[in-house]
């Protein structure tokens, strides 16, 4: 299993350089095609159901300005790939939200990678990775907004850009509740698990579940990815408890102070959704990964 095609959103964030550099290490590594996209914040369902006429004077210097935005993050995607030795890529510009209209090019792709939500926004823009999440059907590589871009890459005659790229999967958290999500998620990350030179599973609270974990908490997973080549180790842990609760945040938490205690560069996760609604579509766990996360985190759903 190989990531062939790779989607990254581009905005006017500061960290989406970072973005492309990402997807352009992982296309030179898997021989991939790389789409950029950018959005420009217009439903596509207006234009559908007739709700916009272009023709308007107001609106059309409206949807000019944005077209513009969307453009203008897209203005170096292509010359950084090409400098970066990458040979196939494309770039859109789409007329749509985010959420929806990177939804829609993922079911084509391996892989998206889109950036953390900047603090200030998560108010009113948390539910868009938990959107591409739920709506595409492809994992999503989510880095943080502390990402920034390391200089430039150099390219070896194989085709493999320097360590100078911020490409995680060096040293690896895998979250493990042995749920359908957490499968899935680790099924996704193979490639990156490969490459991996420390892969650890992190199993929270293992004995309130024995009947999920057996009387060797993880060790069925350990072997699992062992006939993929991949060499994992078991740390079991425990979050903290309020009475006889626990609260999804707080596991989230817990998880975040293991990767960070173990330096680690990337986290695997699986997105567990149970509702319909767009402000609890993600499980807290979930929430809380995405809003404390200062290392990427590959997720699945």
């Amino acid at each position: 299993m190989a990531y062939k095609t790779i989607l990254v959103h581009l905005d006017e964030a500061p960290h989406a350089g970072a973005r492309v550099l990402l997807a352009a290490e992982l296309a030179l590594q898997h021989d991939a095609h790389v789409i950029g996209v950018a959005l420009t914040g217009v439903s596509r369902f207006l234009y559908q159901n007739e709700m916009v006429d272009e023709q308007d004077p107001n609106l059309a210097r409206h949807l000019d300005v944005l077209r513009e935005r969307a453009a203008h993050a897209l203005a170096g995607f292509a010359p950084q790939l090409r400098a970066l030795g990458v040979q196939s890529f494309e770039e859109r510009v789409l007329d749509d939200e985010p959420g929806a209209g990177l939804s829609l090019v993922a079911r084509h792709a391996d892989l998206a990678i889109v950036g953390q939500v900047l603090p200030d926004q998560r108010g009113s823009a948390a539910g868009f990775p938990a959107e591409v999440l739920t709506e595409s059907g492809c994992p999503v590589l989510v880095l943080p907004h502390t990402a920034r871009p390391r200089g430039s890459i150099s390219v070896s005659a194989a085709g493999v850009a320097s360590p100078g790229a911020p490409l995680p999967g060096r040293d690896v958290l895998v979250a493990w509740n042995a749920s359908k999500e957490a499968a899935r998620a680790v099924r996704e990350a193979l490639p990156l698990l490969r490459r991996a030179e420390q892969v650890t599973v992190a199993i929270l609270d293992a004995e309130l579940h024995p009947a999920l974990f057996g009387n060797e908490p993880g060790a069925d997973v350990v072997a699992w990815l062992g006939r993929h080549g991949v060499a994992a180790q078991v740390t079991l842990a425990a979050s903290p408890r309020h009475g006889l609760l626990k609260r999804p945040s707080q596991v989230g938490e817990t998880l975040l102070a293991l990767a960070a205690e173990r330096g680690c560069d990337l986290m695997v996760l699986g997105a567990f959704g149970h509702s319909r609604l767009r402000e609890t579509l993600l499980g807290g766990v979930t929430r809380a990964v995405l809003d404390g996360m200062t290392v990427p985190v590959l997720m699945a759903h």
